[in-house]
């Protein structure tokens, strides 16, 4: 947890988040391969198994912690306490969920089950891509403008910026 502290304030919440989720994708998808090919390819079992402590890695360096620090800093002192505690309940009824229905699906699917990781972890990677803004160093209004800009247009913006100006003047 310690390194992971420093790491996140030298290299930014975003930058981490998606080299976590980039390298979680990678180490699925060579799952998958490795489990595909083991029948045909003993020495496979030792690919799965770095490919496994690769995902955990990434996962420790990524998607492990960040959100964490992101959504403390997405929200303002009053509903921060909501966020954090919603955020916690889906993290964990989705760990539960997995852990439930994973041999199920292993089952279902054979050695391809990583695969069904691997779309899920392009999702999230393309998601925090284009959504997820850098909040390093960023105070809670700075974030906020991001999204407000975000949500509106060029034209909306330049409108508002004029009613600003004249409320100055």
């Amino acid at each position: 947890v310690f390194p992971q502290v420093f790491l996140v304030e030298k290299a930014g919440r975003r930058s981490l988040f998606l080299a976590g989720l980039m390298g979680m994708l990678i180490s699925a998808v060579v799952m998958t391969v490795g489990l595909v090919l083991l029948s045909q390819f003993a020495w496979m079992s030792y690919v799965s198994m770095v490919a496994i402590f690769l995902f955990v890695i990434f996962f420790e360096v990524g998607p492990g912690p960040i959100p964490w620090f992101i959504v403390a800093e997405l929200f303002s002192q009053g509903p921060r306490p909501a966020a954090i505690a919603v955020a916690g309940f889906c993290n964990w009824a989705c760990n539960f969920i997995v852990g439930m229905c994973f041999q199920y699906i292993a089952d279902l699917c054979g050695p391809y089950v990583f695969a069904i990781f691997a779309g899920l972890l392009l999702i999230f990677f393309l998601f925090a891509y284009f959504k997820v803004p850098e909040t390093k160093g960023k105070s809670f209004e700075e974030i906020a403008a991001v999204f407000r800009r975000k949500k509106l247009s060029a034209k909306a913006m330049t409108e508002l910026q004029d009613l600003r100006r004249s409320e100055v003047a």
